[in-house]
């Protein structure tokens, strides 16, 4: 067994132990177990909140994307300080309207804002459908990384079960607490490594000015955004609004546990303050994929141009060292994708009555959503390649109904935002998986105008035929919410 594995399989037992001793008493009901307590303070929220900011694709595929699109890349770093300005003000009424109204899920907040368990449960559905290829994506991801440093498939297939069995085993002993605490270790490791690669890697190759040389020199092309083409400037744009309206609106499930555990709306604003100096730390891949285009003679796969470098630059420690950081940006994120589901899923789609039958129904929904992620994984790496496509333009559909429930009183009823997001998914599911659309404009944004406008027309004729105004028809609660 090579140093690398060996290095690799112990950091990431001790990601799961760590997570396993998060546990502070045995959960006595769901929301214990899924937003503990609600009593997390700022720095807890915090490594909670920037779960979201770095997973394994986000870290090995920003490198991967600067080295094969040169700086367009750079669409994802303006979109988190821009969405951390609005949820200075948004999620803080998040968490004022979930304590008051015990919200748990995204669905909760739906169902009640909108007066529409039906609402709720559909948000709730999509929700899981859509997490479930991310979630799928975390774990190859990190079989990948496995398999790439050591040279072994069935080395990456074995890294797979472990972290599968390691990431269900402290969500169902600790929770959101085991969550919370295996994203100290994450967070922290992975700085340290970003840090030592920023330095060590330009020092290796001769430093910053002769780099710069040589992308001046032989890849020029690839230091302007183009006008045109797959990586051009109207990509350019609607992916960063994509990733941007994703952000600002809690359109991924798995965002709302991080939000509703906070102790008071202090943690919440001063992390909305400070999130976008983390968020910063996502240059660093891009350097690093911009210095592989440099000193990589032989074309590399787009997502393990980061590994191949730093097995090129370090010893076989160190390798095991980054390897064991990126397989953190998997666990972590399965861990809180997986708990946003089975809420979803207990709360909302099967909507479970009582404690303990809700927290059986919650554990085994955990066990069964990893181990599908995980055959997959194994079985059909590529299976879901075009519905996790749809992850993120599939979830930013619930955006409109989202910032519309914020308001002390919505202008649009459960019909009209129920017809908008039925709308906006199936343009989704036709520019994807019908029409095979290849245009620059990202599907989610095209989906997300559908949405908007087919709410606005439902509401339209909805007031047109019902003049008694909205507070009679099911529109969301008033004064104090």
């Amino acid at each position: 067994m090579s140093i690398v594995l060996v290095v690799s399989l112990a950091g990431m037992v001790l990601i799961g132990v760590i997570g396993v001793l998060g546990r502070r008493r045995p959960a006595s009901s769901l929301e214990e177990w899924s937003v503990g307590g609600r009593d997390f303070g700022s720095l807890t929220t915090w490594v909670l909140q920037a779960g979201e900011i770095y997973t394994t694709f986000t870290f090995l595929g920003l490198a991967g994307l600067a080295y094969t699109a040169g700086v367009a890349v750079v669409y994802a770093l303006p979109y988190l300080p821009l969405a951390y300005i609005g949820l200075y003000l948004i999620a803080p009424r998040v968490w004022r309207i979930g304590r008051d109204r015990g919200h748990v899920t995204q669905g909760d907040f739906f169902a009640d804002r909108y007066r529409s368990p039906l609402l709720g449960r559909l948000t709730a559905a999509l929700g899981v459908v859509f997490l479930l290829p991310y979630l799928q994506l975390q774990i190859t991801g990190l079989g990948l990384v496995i398999g790439l440093v050591t040279g072994d498939e069935a080395a990456g297939d074995m890294a797979m079960i472990v972290a599968s069995v390691l990431v269900t085993v402290f969500v169902l002993w600790a929770g959101i607490n085991g969550v919370a605490r295996a994203a100290y270790l994450k967070d922290a490791l992975m700085l340290v490594v970003l840090v030592v690669l920023l330095v060590a890697v330009p020092v290796h190759y001769g430093g910053f000015g002769r780099i710069g040389d040589r992308l001046l020199d032989g890849h020029a092309a690839l230091l302007t955004v183009p006008d045109a083409g797959p990586h051009g400037t109207a990509w350019f744009f609607t992916s960063m609004v994509t990733s941007l309206i994703s952000v600002l609106f809690l359109t991924m499930p798995q965002q709302w546990p991080a939000v509703l555990s906070a102790k008071d709306e202090k943690a919440l604003r001063r992390n909305s303050i400070w999130m976008p100096v983390y968020g910063a730390t996502q240059a660093i891949p891009i350097i690093l994929g911009l210095i592989a285009l440099t000193v990589l003679t032989a074309p590399a796969e787009a997502n393990g141009v980061l590994l191949t470098l730093v097995s090129r630059t370090f010893p076989e420690w160190m390798v095991g060292v980054v390897a064991v950081a990126v397989a953190a940006t998997a666990m972590v994120p399965a861990a809180g994708i997986v708990l946003g589901m089975s809420t979803l899923v207990t709360r909302n789609v099967l909507a479970v009555g009582g404690r303990r039958a809700g927290l059986l129904v919650n554990y085994v929904t955990v066990v069964a959503a990893v181990g599908l992620a995980l055959v997959l994984g194994i079985t059909r790496p590529d299976a879901l390649a075009n519905l996790l496509l749809l992850t993120y333009g599939g979830l930013a559909q619930m955006a409109p109904g989202t910032a519309c429930a914020l308001a002390r009183r919505a202008r649009l009823r459960a019909a009209s935002v129920t017809t908008g997001i039925v709308a906006g998914e199936a343009v989704l599911i036709g520019l994807t998986f019908v029409h095979d659309y290849h245009g620059t404009v990202n599907t989610g944004l095209i989906a997300l105008g559908c949405n908007i406008a087919a709410a606005l027309t439902a509401e339209a004729v909805l007031r047109a035929s019902s003049p008694l105004g909205i507070a009679r028809r099911g529109g969301p609660h008033g004064a104090g919410h």
